[in-house]
């Protein structure tokens, strides 16, 4: 399962312009587990909500408390399972919304203070849906199956000649190495060279003319790959590029790596529009188990309303 962003786009375009302020005392609310949730938290989560989701003051204030409830039954979950969100994890999903929007955290987290929120609203939501993600993989991991009828049916929806059409892409994997513990200095050094790499990178054949430039330069066949099966963090950026190119580089814990695209091709076969139904029909059933577990999981907490 995947940990599903913020959508803070829209609502950063337009934040309020009430500053946030902490508040002396907060009156409890709701206690979950031992746990108390104040005015405060739920008034920081409705206001989140207000931000990111464009909706009414009372329809937000009645969904920040049933988020908060159900955030604090699945980190008590988590604990009981043993899974532990570090602030480490929780700091890259945050740095990862504002590198989406075009920030930077520091510029994120001002963003939200303008809008009356903490910054550490937003955290602690993503300390839940990280926490979450867990214990969702942990015990559906491998169970979560889908009927082949119900893909058939799924084919049949579709149009056929799109049905029929799949895209298979020739990949190569380059490595801008960057050995552990080297300076700063050092590792800007190689990101620049990564981009002057990515700008001239126009022959896969002989991309020696290119990378023989540089020192530490892996170069890893990845081979034929269909549409369904390119790394979802770069698919998007794949799909919309010429025949011939580099992705952005990535920060990865060897160094800088690029995905090159060599080539593209239609092939008459209909296993990517099927493996893309197969995958939504399965995230559907992983959301509905994973309601359902929820739901439970609710059903054996203690939560009491004040």
């Amino acid at each position: 399962m995947r940990l599903r962003l913020v959508p803070v786009l829209l609502g950063l375009a337009l934040v309020l312009t009430t500053p946030f302020s902490a508040p002396v005392q907060a009156a409890i609310r709701v206690i979950v587990n031992d746990v108390p949730i104040t005015d405060y938290d739920i008034s920081q989560r409705a206001r989140l909500i207000t931000l990111t989701q464009r909706k009414s003051a009372s329809i937000a204030k009645r969904q920040a408390k049933e988020e908060l409830v159900d955030d604090q039954v699945k980190l008590g979950e988590a604990e009981r399972m043993g899974i532990d969100i570090s602030s480490g994890q929780v700091d890259n999903a945050f740095n990862n919304i504002a590198r989406n929007v075009k920030m930077s955290p520091g510029q994120l987290s001002k963003a939200l203070r303008q809008g009356g929120v903490n910054p550490d609203t937003l955290k602690a939501r993503l300390k839940a849906q990280l926490a979450w993600n867990q214990i969702v993989q942990a015990r559906f991991r491998g169970k979560i199956d889908v009927n082949e009828s119900d893909i058939i049916a799924a084919l049949k929806k579709t149009d056929e000649e799109e049905r029929l059409k799949s895209v298979e892409y020739d990949l190569k994997r380059i490595i801008v190495v960057v050995p552990k513990n080297s300076s700063g200095g050092f590792k800007s050094k190689r990101k620049r060279e990564s981009n002057q790499i990515r700008a001239a990178f126009k022959d896969c054949e002989n991309p020696g003319s290119v990378l023989g430039k540089y020192s530490e330069v892996v170069v890893q066949p990845i081979g034929r790959r269909l549409e369904t099966e390119l790394p979802e963090s770069v698919r998007d950026e794949i799909q919309s590029m010429d025949p011939v190119g580099l992705t952005k580089p990535n920060t990865t814990p060897v160094g800088y790596e690029m995905i090159a695209v060599c080539g593209k091709r239609e092939i008459a076969s209909d296993i990517a529009v099927r493996t893309e139904l197969e995958n939504e029909l399965r995230a559907k059933e992983g959301e509905s188990q994973s309601r359902r577990y929820l739901m439970e999981i609710r059903r054996r907490a203690t939560i009491i309303y004040r």
